[in-house]
Formats: structure tokens, C-alpha cells, sequence
């Protein structure tokens, strides 16, 4: 696979994904999202990989999606078919991170912003750096928080504080974020790179079997929040406010 938007770094039984755009703090554009559809989906039937890590390159993990070239925006007359690809390319990527038969461990670092965040949320399990900031601002951007988000947000920390943390938009530090029960762990910035070795060794050394099934048993409790009306209203919402032109707007001020 031709990679323009992200590095795969494959060592049987670990796989490490990193975001590779350092340069927009590894921004998503419809590109980065593509490849990460394509290499999780890749590596779901890669029998060797038990744990795939997913990280970014540069001084951050993810500043979520790319102002100056946001994705969920088709090129101008594209049709019915292709005008819906791109505005589920952020859901696409986000499923397949789900569906991924390894294991999944986010390294979080520097920020992880609106959908960087929401990559790491679809992730098994997260581990960040302390000092790194976690913020969902869509609202505050005038759109709406997408790629099945809300439901997800909601199994992992509950209604209240997600809707706290949607609503108000407020920055975040990744002390509160283990708080909340977003981040499994919070580790010194140089300390990273070996908590998130160690975990993926040991989850990797444990029996196949056991391992493929139990994250199938937590992937059939998800299940039971159907994400189809979801992510159905997430596609229309966005749609509606490219169509207003308040999401393009909000991306050139901010960017």
C-alpha cells in the first residue's frame, strides 16, 4: 500500500500506525482518513498482528480535521454516490479502527482534537502523555459532533459528562481525561514510548483464542448501542451545514 498521509511500522505480533503529517500537527484530510480506513481494514486480516498501536508523528497526535482542507466535502459536481463517500470518510475510518481483530492501543500526544480524539476513542485501549489536551470543539466550529461519536462517548464516560464535553467544547488536560475514564493511563512524556511497548508485549503474549474472543464480547456490547440512526443524522447534519456554509466559514477562521 502506497501511503501518503501515514507510516506503518509492521514487527509481528505488534503493527504501529502513525499519523505522518507533523507539519498540520497530522490534521485529517480525506486522504489521512482514506488510509486509515485502508490500513485498519488491512491489517484486520494481517494473522500475525495481535496489537496494532496507532500514534502521530511530530509534537502532536492529532489535531483533528484539516482547516484548510476539511474532509466530508465533495469536489464540485460529484455525484449522489460520491457525495456520500465523502461525507462518511470520517466514519469509515473510525469503523475500521472498531472492526481491526487486533487489539487497539492509542498513544496520545501533545493534542488530541475533535476527530483525533474520536480516533483514539475508537481504540481499545489509551495511553497519554501528561501535559497532552483533548478538546471537542464542533460545536463551537458550527457542526455537529460526527463519525458515531456521541453513542461512543456516552458507553465510555456516561450522558452527563459527555454531553458536558460536547456542549461546553472546554480544552482538557489528560489527568482529567483519566479521571472522566477517557485515557487508561497518564505517563510522563518520556515514559510513552515504553508504557505503550510493555502493553502491547504483554497483551500480545496472551493466548490468541482468548484474546480474539474477548474483544468480541466487547465489541457485542457495543452493538447493543445501534449507531445506524446515528451515524444517518450525522451525514445529514453535516450536509446541511456545509450547504450554510457555516463549516467552511468556521474552518477559514480558526485555521
Amino acid at each position: 500500500m502506497k501511503l501518503e498521509s501515514l507510516l506503518l511500522d509492521r514487527t509481528p505480533p505488534v503493527a504501529t500506525v502513525w499519523l505522518n503529517r507533523p507539519e498540520r500537527r497530522n490534521a485529517l484530510d480525506a486522504t489521512a482518513l482514506r488510509e486509515i480506513a485502508e490500513a485498519f481494514e488491512g491489517l484486520c486480516t494481517d494473522f500475525e498482528i495481535k496489537v496494532v498501536v496507532l500514534g502521530g508523528r511530530g509534537p502532536s497526535f492529532c489535531a483533528g480535521a484539516d482547516r484548510r482542507d476539511p474532509p466530508g466535502t465533495p469536489r464540485d459536481g460529484a455525484g449522489v454516490r460520491e457525495r456520500r463517500f465523502a461525507s462518511q470518510i470520517g466514519l469509515r475510518a473510525v469503523q475500521a479502527i472498531e472492526a481491526c481483530e487486533a487489539v487497539t492501543i492509542a498513544r496520545v500526544h501533545g493534542h488530541a482534537i475533535g476527530g483525533g480524539l474520536v480516533l483514539a476513542l475508537a481504540c481499545d485501549l489509551r495511553v497519554a502523555a501528561r501535559g497532552t489536551l483533548l478538546q471537542i470543539p464542533e460545536v463551537d466550529l458550527g457542526i455537529p459532533l460526527s463519525w458515531g461519536a456521541v453513542p461512543r462517548l456516552i458507553a465510555e464516560v456516561g450522558a452527563l459528562r459527555a454531553r458536558e464535553l460536547v456542549l461546553l467544547c472546554e480544552r482538557f488536560d489528560a489527568e482529567r481525561g483519566e479521571a472522566l475514564g477517557l485515557l487508561n493511563r497518564v505517563v510522563a512524556a518520556e515514559e510513552l514510548d515504553a508504557t505503550v511497548a510493555s502493553l502491547a508485549a504483554r497483551l500480545a503474549a496472551k493466548p490468541e483464542a482468548a484474546l480474539h474472543m474477548t474483544k468480541s464480547q466487547f465489541r457485542a456490547y457495543a452493538a447493543r448501542v445501534p449507531l445506524g440512526d446515528f451515524t444517518q443524522a450525522d451525514g445529514d447534519l453535516l450536509r446541511e451545514a456545509a450547504r450554510g456554509g457555516v463549516a467552511r466559514a468556521s474552518f477559514r477562521r480558526e485555521g
